[in-house]
């Protein structure tokens, strides 16, 4: 919970241009995180590593700065694992709640779109590469073999 109360200690405009968003928003998907996570959680179960908070930090962290989830996994001392699934969580919750949840394409498709819509693409895509086990069916070359 440190890490929560220092970005609270932050004046507005610093906190908005780290997180890119306000303390007042912050607040609000805190609160609807934390009573998902107390409704998953109601039967008991391991204490994560961790808190609801630094889940929502390592989020805005990982939406804003574009930092991989290995460097994300070294400063809060936890595998690069438990970043994916704290994110990939964190996302579920807005869209299972309703309460934050954002437009979908439907939005896309309208045709009286303001101008003031963005979609941005945040995932982390693996590059396509050849296997490592290539050389041994294909030699490089383009020309036919004798």
């Amino acid at each position: 919970m440190q890490r929560i109360e220092h970005a609270f200690k932050m004046k507005d405009e610093q906190f908005k241009r780290i997180l890119g968003t306000t303390k007042a928003v912050f607040r609000q998907m805190l609160t609807v995180l934390q009573l998902a996570y107390s409704f998953a959680h109601e039967k008991g179960g391991n204490p994560g590593d961790l808190s609801v908070g630094d889940k929502l930090l390592i989020t805005f962290q990982y939406w804003r700065e574009y930092r991989t989830m290995e460097h994300i996994a070294v400063d809060y001392g936890v595998d690069k694992g438990t970043v994916r699934r704290s994110i990939q969580r964190v996302e579920d919750v807005p869209d299972t709640s309703g309460i934050l949840a954002l437009p979908g394409e439907e939005v896309l498709g309208d045709e009286n779109l303001t101008g003031e819509e963005l979609v941005v693409d945040v995932t982390e895509h693996p590059i396509e590469r050849p296997k490592n086990k290539q050389r041994d069916w294909y030699s490089g070359k383009k020309k036919a073999h004798d």
